[in-house]
């Protein structure tokens, strides 16, 4: 039970890539939200792009993740990301009951990438 989210590609750096929700309850059942937020950070939790809980509700089954979004930051870095979800829904089992998930990606370093 809860939100399971693809990323269908491996997004080149500054790039474009959406990231599909998919939300169950209890008993596998589709259902929809009642509130929905993400997060993308890197793999020690920090904030990219101003992509924080507070600012990043949203209404659908899908994000879109592109340019600043997918930067990389010096020769460091690995390229892994993390988008975090939560959210909540009603079903007979209650009411604001929690959805919550992460999913790691890896951006696809372009050696030239400059920025435009």
């Amino acid at each position: 039970m809860g939100a399971a989210m693809a990323i269908t590609v491996k997004p080149n750096e500054k790039g474009t890539a959406i990231v599909t929700f998919t939300f169950t309850d209890e008993d596998e059942s589709v259902v929809v939200p009642t509130a929905n937020a993400w997060q993308l950070m890197d793999v020690s939790g920090n904030v990219i792009n101003s992509r924080s809980f507070a600012a990043c509700g949203f209404t659908g089954t899908e994000i879109v993740l592109s340019g600043d979004d997918l930067a990389m930051f010096g020769v460091l870095d690995t390229g892994v990301r993390i988008i975090a979800y939560q959210g909540t829904y009603d079903s007979d089992a209650g009411s604001d009951l929690p959805l919550n998930d992460e999913e790691l990606f890896r951006i696809n370093a372009l050696v030239s990438q400059v920025d435009l």
